[in-house]
């Protein structure tokens, strides 16, 4: 089945989630819409000897739910992440892999820093006891691609697979590369989404030496994450992940699924300007919303929601304000705008995963996710933002945005799924 274009229709049929407001879409949601905050008092690594000292972790993770405990113990966090959420995607998809073309079904993942925390373990040993005592899964275990690769081991998948490594903009641009695959026939299905557990002492030291992270509430962990607000300073490291089940819509209904949501619209830019800041009023950032419409065939005056980037830096939450105004003219006021972040931190590359499936809930659902303590909006900072508090509201197009390091961006528009 075609769009107006000519183009296969992409639908998803299945979400699953790992994130630091809970394992699991539902519980999620549900802390979600309440204005719960996830984000807490590192333990991942000590924080002590750094100005910040919180992040978004994943509570209660216990990664033999959802694979053996010989494999999980050979994959790194980020990959027992991905898995995990893929299991409960494909649940979720209700999708029959023993009946299904496992040649037609693919994986792409987005990654930031891939298995990160072991490199501080393994240094540790590499140093303290001599080389012949570094783990013999530490390879295997970093690099980027093994969420991907894992994945497609546990579930037999025998398709197209890869990994996008974008920085923030990975999770997002993995799903709409996978759109690209189902349009142009290379699958029936993919598995796409985001993951990253990249939460330890040496991410800790490298961004905080960047001067990019919260660090004025250490005390108050749940305020630490700011975005627009006067008194942002940064974003809180958070972990987790976020994956969907990809379908041609042909594929799903053939096979009975219900569609949750469809992707209409994909769209990337570079900035081509900073190595950790966004170009001159978000210049980058509009081309790719205007790249994403173009795709989806709409204007800008179709769109309901944007789920905004911003990760609550100086700069960043700026320049995609000044993208939005760009984008929708003087309706940029009347359009709501939120931010996950506030709640659950910066997940890096697994945050497009986590954020699109938000936007997908809100589709379904109604409600806006709150941008959480934005008590004061800051110089600049003059869009509706959903402040404190979630809100009811008719969803029926979602702009998802997501923006990386390098000045790599990538944006998701969203439908109701409609026959």
């Amino acid at each position: 089945m075609t769009n107006p274009s000519g183009r296969r229709r992409v639908v998803v049929t299945g979400m699953g989630a790992v994130t630091p407001l809970g394992v699991g879409v539902d519980l999620f949601w549900e802390n979600a819409v309440a204005g719960r905050s996830g984000i807490r008092r590192m333990t991942l690594a000590d924080p002590s000897a750094y100005p910040c000292q919180v992040a978004g972790e994943v509570p209660d993770f216990d990664y033999t739910q959802f694979m053996d405990r010989k494999d999980g113990r050979r994959m790194a966090r980020f990959s027992q992440y991905a898995v995990a959420a893929t299991r409960m995607a494909i649940e979720h998809a209700a999708l029959d892999l023993d009946h299904t073309d496992r040649e037609r079904v693919g994986v792409l993942i987005g990654n930031g820093g891939g298995g990160i925390p072991n490199d501080d373990e393994q240094m540790r040993t590499l140093i303290e006891r001599g080389g012949m005592k570094v783990d013999p899964f530490y390879i295997s275990k970093r690099l980027n691609n093994m969420a991907g690769g894992n994945i497609s081991i546990q579930f037999g998948l025998l398709g197209y697979n890869n990994t996008v490594s974008t920085a923030c903009a990975a999770g997002t641009q993995a799903i709409g590369d996978a759109v690209e695959v189902i349009r142009r026939g290379a699958a029936d299905v993919m598995i796409a989404g985001g993951s990253e557990a990249g939460v330890c002492e040496l991410g800790l030291a490298g961004f905080a030496s960047m001067r990019a992270l919260a660090s004025a509430h250490n005390d108050d962990p749940e305020h630490a994450s700011r975005p627009w607000d006067r008194d942002r300073d940064g974003f809180a490291p958070a972990e987790g992940a976020g994956i969907l089940v990809l379908e041609s819509l042909e594929h799903a209904l053939a096979r009975g699924a219900t569609p949750l949501a469809e992707l209409i619209g994909y769209g990337v830019s570079a900035d081509a300007s900073y190595l950790v800041a966004p170009s001159e009023n978000g210049a980058g950032a509009a081309r790719a919303m205007n790249a994403a419409l173009r795709d989806a065939g709409i204007g800008p005056d179709e769109v309901d929601y944007v789920s905004a980037h911003a990760t609550a830096t100086d700069v960043g939450d700026l320049a995609e304000t000044g993208a939005l105004k760009t984008v929708f003219g003087e309706r940029a006021y009347r359009v709501p705008v939120s931010a996950l972040k506030s709640q659950i931190g910066h997940l890096l590359g697994g945050s497009g995963g986590v954020e699109t499936i938000a936007a997908i809930q809100t589709i379904r659902t109604g409600m806006i996710l709150p941008t959480l303590n934005l008590e004061h909006p800051g110089e600049g900072c003059d869009l509706d933002y959903v402040p404190l508090v979630a809100r009811k509201a008719e969803v029926r197009t979602a702009l998802k945005n997501s923006f990386g390091f390098g000045g790599q961006n990538a944006v998701l528009v969203l439908r109701r799924y409609e026959a």
